[in-house]
């Protein structure tokens, strides 16, 4: 234990060392129970004895989070280990077993380890339709602090970077993980994924029908700037949750221009400007890709080319009100967004049912907290439609809101969202010439303060017909 928590992986996170302190000291003194989420939250997190682990994923968060700390220290410092320290998934406490020295510490071998492992019986979990990401654990992929509904920033232009970096981050972490796995080789086929037992991978390989260079296409939306390169920028001070609305005085004291803050009229805290779940989609679809030896292209929307269209499949990112190629190839389908405010974006749009089945509603709008009007859900779409020409397609992860495009893409990279819109396709799973199903499928994202996506389920799905093809176009060239 001294080892892990003094070594450079765990350096500089305080709270992981503090967490894995406490759970491997409750370990150790073996008492035959393991301690309770809110337990956890409380005497090792810090949380206050109001903590209520239903609304706070803090304890599944971190808890996955020192999971992936601990992979990260055994696959380089902690590779000659003599002890092998894990946390089986579904549990909390550590276990302590001895390190063979053929034992790597791969992700095959982790898996291995948590199945041998001496299983440690753990407080039951909060009953959730979708809790976590493309592992399809028990507990949400940390999420960012930051998420988005409004676009128009210069942050974004910093947003897109990190995008960039995270993406290739995430390309190069599902590298490495194929480079320890058994090689599939740049030239085989995906039909050994397309039949694979895992079905997220089965899943994303029908889509991409043998094409070993998808495209992936995140938003940029254009600016108009003022003077002071700001608009009405909430430099310092507290602040609320995201959606909640801001004291006159406050965002008078506060903001980079407040001259013209007195006459903004009502204004809401909003920390997502940079389209933060697009970065964490791009992260997330890079990284399971590379799981698959798949190497994908990551650019911006406005650059498409005809040539990306007719040689590649294409996974787009965002809502059409954000990404304008959206916009411009996916038209058809019962599902459609709209903004019945043009002047007032902010959380306003909605996404429209037009033939709504046996009690559908007509209409999907963001959701808020009554008293204080932080977000609370989203809506957002996974589409997949037939490309431009045979054998290609695309497909779409948007949301109302840019946490709605993170809560679609955790939802379509786990098991368990895979598994949901395989049954709810049915025979449509199999279509006669091959090739994915081509659907749109309504997903709704539950949020914490506005910003932290909880998790997500299924609505509603509805078929499209085979014929749903866009036409051949430049995005570029239209803009």
């Amino acid at each position: 234990m001294r080892r892990i928590l003094r070594s450079a992986t765990f350096r500089n996170a305080s709270t992981l060392q503090q967490l894995l302190t406490y759970l491997a000291a409750k370990s150790i003194a073996a008492t035959g129970e393991a301690p309770k989420e809110y337990t956890i939250g409380v005497e090792a997190l810090g949380r206050k004895d109001d903590f209520d682990p239903k609304i706070d994923p803090i304890v599944r968060v971190q808890s996955h989070r020192l999971r992936t700390k601990l992979k990260e220290y055994y696959a380089v410092e902690g590779r000659q280990d003599p002890i092998l320290i894990q946390i089986p998934k579904g549990h909390y406490l550590p276990t302590f077993e001895p390190s063979s020295a053929e034992r790597t510490f791969s992700p095959e071998n982790t898996d291995l380890a948590e199945a041998e492992a001496p299983k440690v019986a753990a407080a039951p979990e909060p009953a959730t339709k979708f809790e976590g990401g493309p592992e399809g654990g028990e507990e949400p992929l940390p999420a960012s602090d930051a998420g988005s509904a409004r676009w128009f920033t210069p942050a974004w232009g910093i947003g897109m970077a990190i995008v960039l970096v995270v993406g290739g981050l995430g390309f190069w972490l599902g590298r490495l993980y194929s480079s320890i796995r058994p090689a599939r080789g740049e030239g085989s086929s995906l039909s050994h994924s397309a039949g694979s037992e895992d079905p997220v991978e089965a899943f994303w390989a029908r889509f991409l029908n043998d094409d070993r260079a998808p495209v992936i296409a995140y938003p940029d939306a254009v600016f108009l700037l003022d003077d002071s390169n700001d608009l009405f920028r909430y430099r310092r001070g507290a602040s609320d949750g995201r959606g909640g609305r801001v004291e006159p005085h406050l965002a008078r004291q506060f903001a980079s221009n407040p001259q013209l803050v007195g006459m903004a009229g009502p204004l809401y805290y909003d920390n997502g400007y940079t389209g933060t779940g697009e970065l964490e989609a791009v992260a997330m679809l890079s990284g399971l890709l590379g799981r698959m030896g798949i190497k994908p292209t990551i650019k911006s929307s406005r650059d498409l080319t005809p040539d990306d269209l007719s040689q590649h499949n294409v996974i787009l990112l965002g809502s059409p009100f954000q990404n304008v190629a959206v916009a411009q190839l996916l038209t058809s389908g019962d599902f459609v967004f709209q903004n019945p405010d043009q002047r007032h974006e902010q959380w306003r749009a909605q996404i429209i049912n037009a033939h709504p089945k046996a009690g559908e509603p007509g209409a999907y709008g963001t959701e808020r907290d009554p008293d204080t009007r932080v977000l609370t859900s989203d809506y957002s779409l996974i589409t997949i439609v037939p490309g431009v020409v045979p054998g290609r397609y695309i497909a779409d992860l948007g949301g109302l809101d840019t946490k709605g495009t993170q809560g679609a893409t955790m939802f379509a990279t786990s098991n368990f969202g895979v598994e949901q819109l395989s049954r709810a396709l049915g025979n449509q799973n199999a279509p006669a010439g091959g090739g994915p199903p081509t659907f749109q499928a309504l997903v709704r994202v539950r949020l914490a303060k506005g910003y932290q996506v909880l998790g997500a389920e299924l609505t509603s799905l509805h078929p499209l017909p085979a014929n749903a093809a866009p036409k051949p176009t430049s995005v570029a060239e239209q803009h």
